[in-house]
């Protein structure tokens, strides 16, 4: 069996855009569960208060996965991991240290055996909080394999568990992969008692050709994100390196303990918390993936699908089927629907979100599966709350400027401005720009439709800057005025809530 070894949480949260509170991540970590991952990657418990206190929530949260924190070679970093990861039934400590010529000259300005040396102090420090110890060597396609030989033996000589081989950069070709770690395997003593995981970026568009050619290679561990992403072009997509092993089970002639049939929930749900859209043409996961237009395909489809279909919709948890609620219906029923789509609430958070249901349910003629998930979204991205929207008004014509009145709540004081703009939506943001100050930038604005019909949910997603960083806010509404308003209020809580984090921010693999 491939171990996977989820990082959405840690190197897919430093997606631009892709930062995650604490509720949301939770949310996550249960469908990771669920989705039956190896092993949770929850954070880099040293970079931030929040970090640190996401990864100790979910270490204590989920039962069956090994939870990780990452760290750097250096023992305060360990400490914190280890603090963060103790509450788990299954706790590992990942340590990386970079090896590259370039990395260790520029970035730690350290000999080969200094790196040595570092590297296996922090395994040592790490093995005396837990068995299960990860070792990383950064940017290693870019480093010799006689210099790898020897870090990682000595790492594994001081008790590593794990030992990871990541293409940081994106730089490897899969052919060239499969070399390098065949390579590795074979000249460094020790590495038949320990996994052989891989790390693999996507800015050749290579993360999952390189992941599965290391897994050709003797590999035994694939790191990898939902919907694929992470810094930069994202890591390797797990969706497609999980069906590429169950659907060429001829060529791999091996498995992983992925349950297929959560992929779409889990796709769907990561969506909707980081308002990263994936691309219809997307695989596995894409509206488009399954999708028919040709009439020659579609002919095909219907006589057999397995003319045009290598893998059925069904396998990855994809049905037609959409439950259908309505205002008669009740807590305990709504409660059962939200569970199925992969949703735990509290009793609290139940009553809310049921009387947010009621209301909908009373606005609309049937309330789809797309719109409690949409509900419950709302309550986990609008958990802080330093800015609120109390009341708004909009005045347009033809051939005039919109103007629209917009009143916030900041902590206990009202602020209320006017905006003007060439429609009612562009004069709600010229309104919210006055009240949050110039250096808050729009990058990116999109409004879906939740479900079909007339009184369908719109949902908004943008994109805020401040400096060099990005925040995504959504908003949830009949009306799609007030849908774009909730989404820039919540962006702006989004920036408020990340400030500390962003500040102490760390490295990655």
């Amino acid at each position: 069996m491939i171990k996977i070894f989820d990082t959405t949480l840690r190197d897919g949260e430093q997606s631009p855009g892709c930062s995650m509170n604490l509720n949301e991540k939770l949310q996550m970590a249960r469908q990771l569960e669920r989705l039956n991952v190896d092993i949770i990657e929850a954070g880099f418990a040293i970079s931030s208060k929040g970090d640190f206190e996401s990864v100790k929530r979910i270490a204590q949260t989920v039962e069956k996965p090994i939870v990780a924190s990452l760290a750097r070679a250096l023992e305060k970093d360990i400490d914190a991991a280890w603090r963060a990861v103790k509450d788990a039934n299954n706790p590992r400590i990942h340590t990386f240290l970079a090896t590259s010529p370039i990395h260790l000259e520029y970035k730690l300005k350290m000999t080969e055996e200094q790196a040595i040396e570092r590297a296996v102090q922090a395994v040592r420090h790490a093995k005396k909080y837990c068995h299960d110890v990860e070792f990383s060597a950064e940017d290693a396609t870019r480093t010799s394999v006689e210099f790898l030989a020897k870090i990682f033996e000595a790492v594994i000589d001081a008790g590593a568990t794990v030992i990871n081989i990541p293409d940081t950069v994106g730089y490897a070709d899969p052919f060239e992969y499969y070399e390098f770690i065949k390579a590795i395997k074979e000249n460094t003593r020790g590495m038949e008692k320990v996994d052989i995981s891989v790390h693999c970026h996507n800015d050749l568009g290579l993360a999952v050709a390189n992941s599965l050619a290391a897994i050709k290679a003797g590999a035994t561990q694939v790191e990898c994100t939902v919907n694929g992403i992470g810094e930069r072009a994202g890591n390797a997509a797990m969706e497609e390196v999980v069906m590429n092993l169950k659907v060429r089970q001829d060529v791999y002639k091996v498995d992983t303990n992925i349950v297929t049939t959560e992929i779409m929930r889990s796709s769907n749900l990561l969506q909707n918390i980081t308002g990263a859209k994936v691309q219809a043409n997307k695989a596995i996961v894409g509206v488009n993936a399954f999708a028919h237009e040709s009439g020659i395909h579609q002919h095909g489809v219907l006589a057999n699908k397995e003319t045009y279909e290598i893998m059925t919709p069904e396998s990855i948890g994809l049905s037609k089927n959409n439950m259908v609620l309505g205002k008669h219906s009740g807590k305990h029923a709504l409660k059962d629907r939200l569970e199925d789509l992969g949703y735990r609430v509290s009793d609290e958070e139940l009553n809310n979100i049921f009387d947010r249901f009621k209301t909908l349910a009373d606005e609309k003629k049937t309330v789809y599966d797309q719109d409690l998930e949409a509900l419950i979204l709302r309550d986990m991205s609008n958990m802080i709350s330093k800015y609120e929207l109390v009341d708004y008004s909009t005045a347009t014509s033809e051939g005039k400027e919109s103007k629209t009145i917009i009143k916030i709540k900041q902590d206990d004081e009202e602020i209320e401005i006017v905006g003007s703009g060439k429609g009612p939506i562009d004069a709600a943001f010229d309104a919210l720009g006055k009240i949050f100050g110039s250096e808050i930038k729009l990058e990116d604005f999109s409004i879906y439709s939740v479900t079909k019909g007339k009184d369908a949910l719109g949902e908004t997603s943008l994109k805020l800057s401040k400096g060099d960083r990005v925040f995504t806010g959504k908003g949830i509404s009949n009306d799609i005025i007030k849908s774009s308003i909730l989404a820039y209020v919540n962006a702006m809580n989004h920036v408020e809530y990340f400030t500390e984090r962003i500040n102490a921010q760390g490295e990655g693999i």
